[in-house]
C-alpha cells in the first residue's frame, strides 16, 4: 500500500512538474514577446529649424503611416517614440515638407525650406479647383485665418475689407440686419433686377450670414465673367464659394474653441441740455417771426433741475393735479441724455464652437455644433439673436474608383425684439432733452420710447436644412465624374403682436384710450432642388501640353409659399394668440380677420462646358459656355447662351527669365472676355403680365350683405422683353519677388451690364393702363484692384506678415430714356439719372459763407441786383446769420434755373454718393508661441450728404443733421450738442445764464417755418456742408498665446490657445462726429440703429 501510494504521490509531482514547466515556458515566451515589442520601438530625438538657424515652433512630427506624432516645443526641438526602421514627416505651414529615415541615438537636425509656390496653391473655382499659378480668371481668396477668433456675428462681416473688389457695406448694427454684398460695385439698376452676386457653400447656394464661420475652410471669389460664366445667368456680378471644412485621415481631433464678448454702442450722439435747448427753440421761434416757446419760468426750472434743486422733470397739471400733467413739451424740465437711455453701455455675448473630424482611408468625417447669443443694444427693451449650427460631413470611399460624399447642415436663428421698430425718421425729433424719460412713479413719459418698450414683440425664427450628396466616379486615371443633389428647406415663422400704449397720470393710473392691439403672424417656406452632372478629363502630352476638358448639365428648382394672418382685440397681452382674440378694435368695432397667401415657383436648366489649355505652363487658355433656359421668360426668349474666354501667360516659366528668377520668380499677365445674362429679378415672373384675385375685397355689398370677389389687371408687359446682358473685360498680372516673399496682383475690369429694364415709353393717358416697360437701359461700370503681400521671417524666429488691398470702381450710365430733358432731379434717386453721367451725382451751391453781419448780407445782396437769393427762401428776409451762395453764372441772382443738365443755374456736382477706394491692411506676426493680428479697413473717399433736400418738404433726412431747419415746424426739431454752434450775433437767455454770441458759427441762425414749407433757404444742398465720410478703422486687433506642447501634452491637449480680441476699435475720419461712417447712409439721414465696440476673450483647445 505505501508503495502505491508512493507512486501515486510521485505522478502527481510529475504531473504539478509538467504543468510548472509548462507555465515557466509560457511566461518566458510572453516576456520574450513584450520584449521584442520594446525593442522594436526607438526614441527619437531632434531639432527642427529654419534657414536662418533658428528653431521652428509647432512644427509636426508624423510617423508616416501612422497618427502617432508629437509638434516642436518654444525651442523646435522634440522627443517622439517610433517603430524601428520608421520614416519621419516633417511638415510646417509655409514650409516644404520633409520625409527623414528615424535613428536612435542621434539627435536628428532638421532644417526646413521656405515653399516658395506661393502662387502654386490650388483655389476652388465653378465646379472644380485649380492652381492659381494657372488661373487666367480674376479670383479672390481669404482662408480660415482671416476669419478666425473675429468677434462678429456672421462670416459676412469677418470678409469686409479683406479681397480686392468685394464691396461690404452696413447701414445698421442692427442686429437682425444683414449686411450688403456686391462685387465690383454697381451691377444693375433695372426695375426689378438684383445685382448681388451668388453664394454657394459646398457648391450649393445659401445665406452666408448664416454659416458658422468656424467651419469655413477657404472662400473663392469669381469676380469677371472668365471666372463666373460656368454658373451663367445666377451669376452675371460674381460668386462667392465658400469652402468648409472637411475631415482628414487619422486619429480623430477635437476642438472646443469659444468666446465671450462685451459690447458698447459706437458714435452716440449726446443731446443738448434741456436750457440750451430751449434757449435755441425760442431764437428759431423769434427768428421766423414767432414767439418764444418757453417761458421764463420753464427755463428757470431747468436750470434749478439741473443744479439738483428740483426732480421729477415734469408737473402735474394744477388745473387736474390728480388726472393730467403739465404739457410735457413746453413745460417739461427735465435734463435727458435720450440716446444714453436708449441703448445699453455695457452687452454682454458669447459663443462656442465644438468639432471632431478624422477617418481612416475608406471614411472620413467632420462633425460641428455652433451656439452663438447675441446681445442687444436696446436698453429700454430686450432685443437679441440666438443661432444654432450643426453641421456632418462624411465621405466614404466605397470602390477604388467611386467615392460618396454627404453633407448636412442646419441652421437655426431665433430674433427677439420690440414690434414697434426703431422709427428714426420720428426718433429724436419728439424725443426733447426737456421731457423726462420716465414720470416720478416710474413709469415710460416719453411717448416714442414708450412705444417701443411696452408696445408689443416681435420674433422671428427661422430654420435652414441643407441636404447634400455626390457621388464622384473615376473609372479610369484623370477622368472624373461627379453626380450631385441639393435640397435645402427654409422656414421662416414671423411672430408680431402690438399693444396700446398709455401714458400714467400723477396718481399712478393708467390712462385708457381707444388703440388697438393686433397680432399677426407670417410663414414662408422655400424649397430649393439642385441637380448637378458634370465629367472633367485631363491629360497631358509629353509634359508639354496640357489640357482639361468639363461637361456638365444643372437643374433649379425654387418653390415658395407663404400666408399671413392679422386679428385685432387680444384677451391676454401676456398669451398672444389667434384664439385669445376677439377681432375688437380698441373703439369696440368689429373688424374682419385679414387672412392672404400665396405660392411662387421658378426653375432654371443649363448645359456648361469649359476647356483649358497650357504649353509647358506657360501660355494659358481657358474658355467656357454656358446655355441656360429660364422659366421668367417666355418660349421665344426663355434660352441665352453665356460665353467667355480667357488667356494668359506666365513670363517667369520662359527660358529668357531664368536669369531673373532669382529676383521675380512669378510673374503672369491675363486677359478675359464674358458674357452673361441675368435671371435674378424681384419679380417670379416679370415678362408674364399678372392678375390679382381676392377674395370678399370689393367697395360695396351684394345683395347678401356680402362684398364681392375683385380681379385686377395688372400692367402691360411687352412681349419683346428679354434678358440683361452683361458683357465684362479684364486685364490682369501677377507677381512674386524674392523668392514670393512679395506677391501681389493687379486687375483692371470694364463691365457693361446693357437691355436693362427701365421706364415705360410715355402712352395716352385714354389708354387707362400703365404702360409696358422695355428693355432700354445701359450701365457701364470699370475699376481697378489691387493688393499686394509681404511674408517673411527674421533670423530670431519672429514670422511676420503685411497684406495691402486697394480697390474702386466708377459708375456711369450710358444711356436712359426715362429722363429726356436731362433733369438733374433728387440727389441719389432714379430722377436723377442722365444719359453720360455718373450715377449717383450730387448737386449743390457752393457756399460763400455765413454773413456775419447784417451789412455783409446787405453787400451780397448788392451784387445780386436780378433778384438776390429770393428764389431760395422769401417767407422772412435775408439777415445776418444766413447762408451766402455764390452766383456761377454771373446772372445776377442765384437759382436752379431749370435744374436741367443744360440749364441748371448755380447749381454744380459737389461729388458723388458712392464709396470710392476700399481698402485692407492687415498685419500679422508670431513668434515663440506669441500671435498677434492687427487688420485696419477703410474707405477712402466717400462724398456725403447730410442735410436733405429742401428744394422739397425735407422730411426725414436732414433734421439729424441741421437740429432746425427752416422749412419744418419745431415739431421736426432734435437738439444735439453739436447743434449748439449756430449763429447768434448776441448772447441770448435768461439774465447771468446767457449763451454767448457766436458769429463763427459752423451753422447759420435757427429757424423753423411757421406756416408751409417756404422757408428752408439755409438748408439747400451746398459745399459748406458736405462731408467726406472717409475712414480708416482699426477693424480687428487679435492677441494670442499658445501653450507649449510640453505642457499640454501632460494633460492629453495637442494644442491651446488663449486669446484677446477686439472688434471696431478705432475710427479715423473727418466725418461730422454727429455720425458712423459706415451707418450715414443708412437709418433717416444716418440716425441708425448703432454699431458697436467689442473685446472678447477666449480659448482653442485641440484634443
Amino acid at each position: 500500500m505505501k508503495n502505491k501510494k508512493g507512486i501515486l504521490m510521485l505522478k502527481r509531482h510529475e504531473r504539478r512538474g509538467m504543468w510548472l514547466n509548462r507555465l515557466i515556458c509560457l511566461c518566458c515566451i510572453l516576456l520574450i514577446s513584450v520584449l521584442s515589442v520594446f525593442a522594436q520601438q526607438i526614441q527619437v530625438t531632434g531639432l527642427v529649424k529654419d534657414t536662418f538657424g533658428e528653431p521652428i515652433i509647432g512644427a509636426n512630427i508624423i510617423e508616416k503611416g501612422t497618427t502617432n506624432g508629437v509638434i516642436t516645443d518654444l525651442n523646435g526641438n522634440f522627443v517622439l517614440s517610433v517603430k524601428s526602421n520608421s520614416t519621419l514627416v516633417i511638415s510646417y505651414l509655409g514650409y516644404i515638407s520633409q520625409e527623414i529615415k528615424a535613428e536612435q541615438g542621434k539627435n536628428i537636425q532638421i532644417t526646413m525650406k521656405e515653399d516658395s509656390q506661393t502662387l502654386d496653391e490650388v483655389v476652388v473655382v465653378g465646379f472644380g479647383t485649380q492652381k492659381k499659378v494657372n488661373l487666367t480668371g480674376s479670383v479672390g481668396v481669404a482662408t480660415s485665418k482671416e476669419i478666425e477668433s473675429r468677434p462678429v456675428t456672421s462670416a459676412t462681416q469677418a470678409l469686409q475689407g479683406v479681397v480686392p473688389g468685394l464691396k461690404i457695406t452696413t447701414s445698421s448694427g442692427d442686429i437682425n440686419s444683414t449686411m450688403d454684398i456686391s462685387v465690383r460695385g454697381v451691377g444693375t439698376i433695372g426695375e426689378g433686377s438684383d445685382g448681388s452676386p451668388l453664394i454657394l457653400i459646398d457648391g450649393m447656394e445659401g445665406d452666408l450670414n448664416t454659416v458658422n464661420p468656424q467651419d469655413i475652410a477657404s472662400i473663392s471669389v469669381l469676380k469677371d465673367a472668365a471666372a463666373s460664366s460656368i454658373y451663367g445667368s445666377r451669376a452675371p456680378f460674381g460668386v462667392i464659394l465658400v469652402t468648409t471644412k472637411n475631415g482628414k485621415q487619422g486619429k480623430a481631433v477635437v476642438n472646443y474653441n469659444n468666446n465671450f464678448r462685451f459690447s458698447s454702442p459706437l458714435s452716440l450722439p449726446e443731446s443738448l441740455d434741456s436750457y440750451s435747448w430751449a434757449v435755441m427753440v425760442n431764437q428759431a421761434q423769434i427768428n421766423a417771426g414767432g414767439s418764444p416757446y418757453y417761458s421764463n419760468e420753464t427755463m428757470q426750472k431747468m436750470l434749478d433741475f439741473q443744479a439738483g434743486k428740483l426732480q421729477h422733470g415734469i408737473d402735474p397739471d394744477p388745473k387736474n393735479p390728480t388726472y393730467a400733467w403739465e404739457d410735457m413739451w413746453s413745460k417739461g424740465y427735465a435734463n435727458t441724455n435720450l440716446y444714453d437711455e436708449t441703448y445699453k453701455s455695457f452687452i454682454f455675448s458669447q459663443e462656442h464652437n465644438l468639432s471632431v473630424s478624422g477617418g481612416s482611408d475608406a471614411l472620413t468625417y467632420y462633425v460641428s455644433a455652433n451656439y452663438l447669443n447675441q446681445g442687444g443694444a436696446l436698453k429700454i427693451a430686450e432685443d437679441g439673436l440666438d443661432r444654432y449650427n450643426v453641421t456632418a460631413k462624411l465621405s466614404a470611399k466605397v470602390t477604388n474608383w467611386l467615392t460618396l460624399n454627404t453633407n448636412i447642415r442646419y441652421t437655426n436663428n431665433s430674433y427677439s425684439g420690440p414690434s414697434t421698430a426703431m422709427n428714426y425718421n420720428f426718433y429724436g425729433r419728439q424725443n426733447w432733452p426737456n421731457i423726462p424719460m420716465y414720470d416720478p412713479n416710474g413709469h415710460f413719459f416719453q411717448e416714442t420710447a414708450l412705444g417701443i418698450a411696452e408696445g408689443g414683440e416681435k420674433t422671428i425664427k427661422s430654420d435652414r436644412h441643407y441636404y447634400q450628396a455626390a457621388l464622384v466616379f473615376e473609372p479610369i486615371k484623370n477622368w472624373i465624374t461627379k453626380a450631385e443633389i441639393n435640397y435645402s428647406i427654409f422656414n421662416e415663422k414671423t411672430k408680431s403682436y402690438s399693444l396700446p400704449t398709455y401714458l400714467w397720470t400723477p396718481s399712478n393710473v393708467q390712462r385708457t384710450g381707444t388703440s388697438s392691439s393686433t397680432l399677426s403672424k407670417k410663414n414662408v417656406e422655400d424649397r430649393f432642388l439642385n441637380m448637378n452632372v458634370f465629367s472633367e478629363y485631363s491629360r497631358s502630352f509629353a509634359d508639354t501640353h496640357n489640357f482639361k476638358i468639363m461637361v456638365g448639365f444643372q437643374s433649379e428648382e425654387m418653390k415658395q409659399q407663404g400666408q399671413y394672418g392679422l386679428k385685432y382685440g387680444l384677451l391676454d397681452y401676456d398669451l398672444p394668440e389667434f384664439d385669445l382674440t376677439n377681432s375688437l378694435n380698441g373703439s369696440g368695432n368689429t373688424v374682419s380677420p385679414t387672412l392672404t397667401g400665396y405660392s411662387n415657383e421658378w426653375a432654371t436648366v443649363g448645359f456648361f462646358g469649359r476647356f483649358n489649355y497650357d504649353y509647358k505652363g506657360r501660355y494659358l487658355f481657358e474658355a467656357n459656355l454656358r446655355y441656360d433656359g429660364s422659366s421668367r421668360f417666355r418660349s421665344d426668349s426663355r434660352w441665352v447662351a453665356s460665353p467667355s474666354f480667357s488667356v494668359g501667360w506666365n513670363i517667369a516659366q520662359e527660358d529668357f527669365w531664368k536669369s531673373l528668377s532669382d529676383v521675380v520668380s512669378q510673374l503672369k499677365v491675363r486677359a478675359s472676355y464674358g458674357q452673361l445674362a441675368n435671371q435674378n429679378t424681384s419679380s417670379w415672373y416679370p415678362t408674364y403680365r399678372s392678375m390679382t384675385l381676392s377674395a370678399l375685397s370689393g367697395n360695396w355689398l351684394n345683395a347678401n350683405g356680402t362684398r364681392p370677389n375683385t380681379a385686377l389687371v395688372g400692367a402691360l408687359v411687352s412681349s419683346s422683353l428679354t434678358w440683361e446682358t452683361v458683357r465684362t473685360y479684364n486685364i490682369g498680372i501677377d507677381y512674386g519677388l524674392f523668392n514670393n516673399r512679395l506677391t501681389g496682383s493687379f486687375d483692371y475690369f470694364e463691365r457693361k451690364t446693357l437691355d436693362m429694364v427701365g421706364p415705360a415709353p410715355e402712352l395716352p393717358v385714354t389708354l387707362g393702363l400703365t404702360a409696358a416697360r422695355t428693355n432700354n437701359t445701359d450701365l457701364r461700370t470699370k475699376g481697378w484692384e489691387f493688393s499686394i503681400s509681404w511674408k517673411d521671417r527674421t533670423k530670431f524666429g519672429l514670422n511676420y506678415g503685411v497684406n495691402l488691398s486697394l480697390s474702386d470702381q466708377q459708375t456711369y450710365i450710358d444711356y436712359y430714356p426715362g429722363n429726356a430733358t436731362n433733369s438733374i432731379g433728387s440727389n441719389g434717386s432714379k430722377s436723377s439719372y442722365i444719359s453720360g453721367q455718373k450715377i449717383g451725382l450730387i448737386w449743390g451751391y457752393e457756399t460763400i459763407g455765413i454773413a456775419k453781419t447784417q451789412q455783409e448780407m446787405d453787400a451780397h445782396l448788392a451784387t445780386l441786383p436780378n433778384g438776390g437769393q429770393d428764389a431760395l427762401g422769401t417767407q422772412t428776409k435775408w439777415e445776418a446769420g444766413d447762408i451766402m451762395y455764390r452766383d456761377l453764372n454771373n446772372d445776377g441772382k442765384i437759382s436752379a434755373g431749370s435744374r436741367t443738365l443744360d440749364d441748371h443755374g448755380d447749381l454744380k456736382v459737389l461729388g458723388d454718393l458712392n464709396p470710392h477706394y476700399f481698402v485692407g491692411l492687415d498685419l500679422i506676426a508670431d513668434w515663440k508661441g506669441f500671435d498677434i493680428r492687427t487688420f485696419f479697413q477703410g474707405v477712402l473717399d466717400h462724398d456725403y450728404w447730410p442735410g436733405g433736400d429742401s428744394s422739397s418738404k425735407n422730411e426725414g433726412a436732414g433734421g439729424y443733421f441741421w437740429g432746425t431747419r427752416g422749412n419744418r415746424s419745431i415739431w421736426h426739431a432734435r437738439g444735439f450738442t453739436v447743434h449748439q454752434d449756430y449763429f447768434r450775433a448776441e448772447p441770448i437767455g435768461l439774465a447771468g445764464h446767457e449763451i454767448p454770441a457766436n458769429i463763427d458759427s459752423y451753422y447759420p441762425r435757427p429757424l423753423f417755418s411757421l406756416s408751409g414749407y417756404g422757408n428752408g433757404k439755409n438748408q439747400y444742398v451746398q459745399s459748406r456742408y458736405m462731408q467726406n465720410a472717409r475712414y480708416i478703422r482699426l477693424k480687428n486687433l487679435q492677441v494670442g498665446y499658445t501653450l507649449p506642447s510640453s505642457i499640454t501634452n501632460k494633460a492629453g491637449i495637442s494644442k491651446c490657445r488663449i486669446f484677446f480680441s477686439g472688434e471696431n476699435i478705432v475710427t479715423f475720419t473727418p466725418l461730422f462726429k454727429l455720425f458712423d461712417p459706415e451707418t450715414a447712409m443708412g437709418g433717416v439721414g444716418g440716425n441708425a440703429y448703432p454699431l458697436s465696440r467689442t473685446w472678447s476673450f477666449g480659448l482653442s483647445l485641440t484634443l
